[in-house]
């Protein structure tokens, strides 16, 4: 079976409340662990910058192998026991434990470990309940309305993120129009409480709106190992239905590996190669971030009428060709160009790549299917890295290294191209559902 009751017609309030949870996550994605928390946790007062890096960098790494290894499986078992609701409130609770609890790290180095170890069990349940927001996705849509469902989630999220990045600078950072004292980090330290404050409210809609799902088989109870099992057989089964559908998860984490470097290195390449003050690139994240969130919106609308993979590959045509140009410009008014239409691009491809899974996956299978979305993704998640820092070490130029994201996004691009998805979703065999 699909989910809980799908309508002809798609509930709004519940579409709504879906998406507010996107909003509410990008206080977590854009503050904590973006722009100001972890800033703040490889400063000076946590000792030599270069060792809280490290350390923060391994604690990181620990936390995408987690995800990597037990994102699939968390999915499964949402998806057997009819409990994706459940789970995806759970984990939510845990991360906003987990980042309210950020406020005990204060400005000495004995609390780095705390800090850095805080930040990945963050990371660890965010990326776990994602798994289920996004598997909810066809539970609160059509086939005739994913697409711009989805964007309208990434819309949220950009626009959420802007928005509490705001509050945060004036209110915190810079004029502290808020008043909080600045000495042992006091008003840094309240950030993280805001943030967890901001992912409670806005998470609730969702748990309260969306209906809960029945089981994907009655009374079926796996051992956590024979979860491992089941998913192999899965895995294979899907393979011989759609094999289409495995050729997409590897061609999506390619290139969304890619996205992520262009959020990840642009405040870098904008500093560094065209002399952006900080001030001038907080100006630009906020202006990317809403240009990203009207095209995820009018992608989302695209993908409903022309589908998923001429989206994203409309869309990573146009990264292509906006990097280029990015490669030789010199001006700050080049970056801003080129850098806006970067942004463009970027909010279509995260959306499509979201819906076009959410057509592929079987009836009762998405929570895992999502889950596999997310492990494949951090498999592959050095190469865009790897390859900017390549570029530029061989080209001696910071400018270099956004070739480097460029040969990443033609990759999963030309990965994309003999993908083709199947006219309806696969429905899973019954054996697979069976008990291990």
């Amino acid at each position: 079976m699909r989910t809980a009751d799908a309508p002809g017609r798609p509930d709004r309030r519940r579409v709504l409340a879906w998406a507010w949870w996107d909003w509410g996550d990008s206080a977590i994605n854009a503050v904590m662990t973006t722009f100001v928390f972890t800033v703040y946790l490889t400063s000076a007062a946590f000792g030599d910058p270069a060792r809280a890096s490290s350390v923060l960098g391994w604690a990181l790494g620990a936390s995408g192998l987690a995800v990597a290894v037990l994102a699939p499986v968390t999915g499964q078992r949402a998806d057997l026991a009819g409990r994706r609701r459940f789970w995806l409130g759970l984990h939510t609770g845990i991360v906003v434990v987990a980042t309210a609890a950020c406020f005990l790290v204060r400005p000495a180095p004995e609390f780095l470990l705390l800090g850095a170890a805080l930040i990945a069990v963050a990371n660890v349940f965010n990326e776990f309940a994602g798994v289920n927001y996004n598997a909810m996705l066809p539970q609160i849509s059509t086939p005739a309305t994913i697409g711009r469902i989805s964007g309208l989630g990434w819309s949220m999220g950009y626009l959420g993120g802007i928005l509490a990045l705001a509050v945060v600078l004036f209110g915190f950072v810079s004029p502290n129009l808020l008043g909080i004292p600045t000495a042992d980090a006091l008003n840094i330290r309240a950030v993280a409480l805001f943030s967890a404050g901001w992912f409670a409210v806005f998470a609730l809609p969702v748990l309260i709106r969306v209906p809960e799902i029945r089981p994907d088989v009655a009374g079926t109870r796996t051992g956590f190992l024979a979860s491992y099992r089941l998913l192999a057989r899965r895995v294979r089964a899907l393979y011989r239905r759609s094999p289409h559908t495995v050729y997409f998860l590897a061609a999506s984490a390619v290139f969304r590996d890619g996205l992520a470097a262009i959020f990840t290195f642009g405040g870098v390449i904008a500093s560094g190669t065209f002399g952006f003050s900080l001030q001038q690139v907080i100006v630009f994240a906020i202006a990317g971030n809403v240009v990203a969130a009207l095209g995820a919106a009018v992608g989302g609308v695209l993908d409903d009428r022309l589908g998923p993979r001429r989206v994203i590959l409309l869309s990573l045509t146009g990264l292509l060709a906006s990097g280029t140009a990015m490669l030789f410009v010199t001006s700050q008014a080049g970056f801003w160009v080129c850098g806006l239409i970067l942004c463009l691009f970027v909010g279509p491809a995260q959306a499509s790549a979201r819906s076009f899974l959410g057509r592929l996956a079987p009836a009762g299978q998405e929570g895992e299917l999502y889950g596999l979305y997310a492990t494949t993704g951090r498999a592959v998640s050095f190469l865009a890295p790897t390859l900017f820092a390549a570029a530029v070490t061989i080209f001696g130029a910071q400018r270099w290294g956004i070739l480097g994201i460029l040969v990443v996004l033609l990759a999963g691009l030309l990965v994309l191209l003999p993908v083709r998805p199947p006219e309806h979703a696969p429905q899973p065999d019954p054996i697979d559902a069976g008990p291990v």
